[in-house]
This record gives C-alpha cells, sequence and structure tokens, in this order.
C-alpha cells in the first residue's frame, strides 16, 4: 500500500491534538476531506507502521516511526521545489517555530500560494492541496506542517533545526 500526501496530513492532524476525540468524519471536516478518505489514510498508515489500530476504529500515531520517516524518508517520498513569488501563507522558516530561530529577509522565506496569505515569497506546492486552508484554522498544525516543510525543502542548518524542533514537540504531545 503507498502512502499519499493526504496520509501525512491526517497523521500531523492527530498529532497535534491527541486528546480529541477524533472520528473519521470529525477529521475529514477539519481538514477538508471526506470521511471515507481519512478512513483510507488511516488504513494505508497503519499498513505503513505509521499508526497502530486497537481495530474498533480508534488508532494511535507512532510517533518515533513518524520522526523518523519525517526526517529521513519524506523529502524523497513527497518531494518540493521552490517557484515563483506568490502570495500565501508561510511555511518552512517563515513560519513557526523555526521563524523564532531563522532570520529571513522580507520575501525569502517559502509560502505555500493561497489568496488569504499573509507573506510573500518563493512558492512552494503544499504537502496536500488543503494544507493552507486547514492550517490557517489551526496553529498548531501550522507549526508541525512548516517543520515538515523545511525538511523537505531546507538546507542543512534548517533540516537540522526542524528535526530537534519536531522531535521535541513529539515527545511533548505524547499521551500517558
Amino acid at each position: 500500500m503507498e502512502l499519499k500526501p493526504q496520509d501525512l496530513l491526517v497523521l500531523l492532524k492527530r498529532t497535534a491534538h491527541p486528546a480529541l476525540p477524533w472520528t473519521y468524519a470529525s477529521l475529514g471536516a477539519a481538514l477538508g476531506l471526506s470521511a471515507s478518505q481519512v478512513h483510507r489514510s488511516v488504513k494505508r498508515v497503519v499498513a505503513s507502521g505509521l499508526a497502530v489500530s486497537n481495530g474498533r476504529g480508534d488508532w494511535q500515531v507512532k510517533r518515533e516511526a513518524l520522526l523518523e520517516f519525517a526526517v529521513h524518508g519524506v523529502r524523497y517520498a513527497f518531494p518540493a521545489k521552490l517557484g515563483a513569488m506568490r502570495r500565501g501563507v508561510p511555511t518552512s522558516f517563515g513560519a513557526l517555530p523555526l521563524s523564532n530561530h531563522i532570520s529571513a529577509s522580507p520575501e525569502e522565506a517559502p509560502v505555500w500560494p493561497h489568496p488569504e496569505g499573509s507573506a510573500r515569497g518563493p512558492s512552494v506546492e503544499p504537502l496536500y492541496r488543503y494544507v493552507p486552508q486547514a492550517v490557517l484554522a489551526d496553529s498548531v498544525l501550522h507549526e508541525f506542517l512548516a517543520l515538515l516543510d523545511a525538511l523537505r525543502t531546507g538546507r542543512s542548518r534548517e533540516r537540522a533545526l526542524a528535526q530537534q524542533l519536531l522531535a521535541e514537540r513529539l515527545g511533548e504531545s505524547r499521551e500517558d
């Protein structure tokens, strides 16, 4: 079973808010996906080893596996390239948490093209088409996806810092 970009979106939304009682329908509504799309995504992430199912429709993200895939696999499985200057939603080192650590001149930091975006910069195709809209409504998801984009597009310093910050966030959001 081959992973699709929306599978990471579903994983990261679940990771961003682990205490919420997510259903396929509620995850879909939050991400602009149908319940059946979320269900198929969950089946793929469980089959890939990025999540585990308890057999009753409930599932949990395997945080160590997600970190390993994000650091070592995502840039090859879902490559991204910087494009033309556009208005959009900041990502990578232009968004929190990396923007607290890396200074960028105006119009240097990448953006996901979106008409409601607050910045201008080199465009990068989002992991999935609904990412910009989803992150406008969820700052925690925005941070996770911006770190993922730094791993997909960043230079070595940005990648190293993104790896460290992602590892911290995955550790902090664990449920004991």
